[in-house]
């Protein structure tokens, strides 16, 4: 991979020898206020995949930050998890001194793989991060419920466009997925009257889900063939490529995953087939949007005021592709680049 044919503002690779930290941070776009982005902690296959991770995950945090029209850039810090590394204690800290040299351009946060803890210790050495203890984002689940929250929202406006009503009575919806986003968005659905149908390559995790809220567990490899109204994806990335695709049966795909799209051609291509996409940077936004919150100082029943805007912005979106006759991916990719450009 070329790294400078790569679309990017900074490209930073870190190393401590003495704890063996191998991390990169990602400064993508910083036009609208400092790179804001979690740090992911995660065993890769090979450095390239873990820059290529870094790239996509912080312009993601890039369009996230503009549609929903805060003051941030998008960014994201990788640490490379591999055999013999130091403590967590002195990894984390060793990042933490990194990040203040950077002196303030990049602001970190938990991602996969981190925890309050880690953000602690990242804490003692720089100003430039969130989610440490006593934060609104470090309390409890309540980052995960805003971002499952932003979600149900989305698919309500999604349902709204493309059934004319937001009701949930009957619809079933496909979750895969059932982390601590997936779970509470099959609360939400739950709550509203769904029917859910689910499934993680955790067991546990499925059955909890089957007994909380009665849905149907299906095996992951039989997953993407299942019929019904909304797919939600809300595991990894890169979920809807050519032979997934192929295999949908459903009118809508509104989930949390991030980068969902394995090429920005594949959500013309679902556009193309009659499915209705929600922009995945768009209905996840709840995550980034608590955290913007907090460093305003905010509190937890103002996140979810402004979590809440999520079904206008995306209702924007649709409008803007149907005005236009493009995919809502399109659209909002115009939507941001238009903010960006301002």
């Amino acid at each position: 991979m070329d790294v400078f044919e790569q679309k990017y503002e900074q490209l930073i690779f870190l190393q401590d020898p003495i704890v063996r930290l191998k991390a990169i941070i990602v400064i993508d776009n910083s036009k609208l206020g400092p790179a804001l982005g979690g740090c992911r902690m995660w065993q890769y296959e090979s450095e390239e995949d873990a820059i290529q991770d870094a790239l996509r995950l912080a312009r993601g945090m890039t369009s996230k930050s503009a549609v929903s029209g805060l003051p941030f850039g998008g960014g994201k810090a990788v640490i490379l998890s591999h055999p013999g590394q130091g403590s967590r204690e002195q990894l984390f800290r060793a990042l933490g001194r990194h990040i203040e040299s950077l002196q303030g351009r990049y602001i970190t946060g938990m991602d996969l793989g981190t925890g309050v803890a880690d953000m602690d210790w990242i804490r003692q050495e720089t100003a430039y991060v969130t989610d440490t203890s006593g934060s609104l984002g470090a309390e409890g689940e309540f980052t995960a419920k805003m971002t499952a929250y932003g979600v149900f929202l989305g698919i309500k406006a999604a349902l709204k466009r493309a059934y004319g009503t937001e009701a949930l009575q009957h619809k079933v919806i496909a979750v895969q997925g059932l982390g601590k986003v997936g779970y509470q968005l099959c609360r939400y659905l739950h709550q509203a009257g769904a029917q859910l149908v689910v499934s993680d390559v955790n067991s546990e995790r499925t059955q909890q889900v089957v007994q909380d809220f009665g849905a149907k567990a299906l095996p992951p490899e039989d997953f993407l063939q299942t019929t019904c109204d909304i797919f939600a994806p809300c595991a990894l990335g890169g979920i809807l490529h050519d032979d997934s695709i192929a295999q949908l049966n459903c009118r809508i795909i509104a989930g949390g995953a991030n980068n969902q799209l394995a090429e920005r051609r594949h959500g013309d291509k679902l556009h193309e087939l009659g499915i209705l996409y929600a922009p995945d940077y768009v209905i996840n936004a709840g995550g980034i949007i608590v955290t913007s919150v907090e460093l305003a100082g905010g509190d937890a029943p103002t996140a979810e005021q402004e979590v809440e805007k999520i079904f206008d912005t995306l209702t924007n979106v649709f409008t803007i592709a149907d005005n236009k006759g493009i995919s809502p991916s399109a659209a909002a990719d115009d939507l941001t680049m238009q903010l960006l450009a301002k």
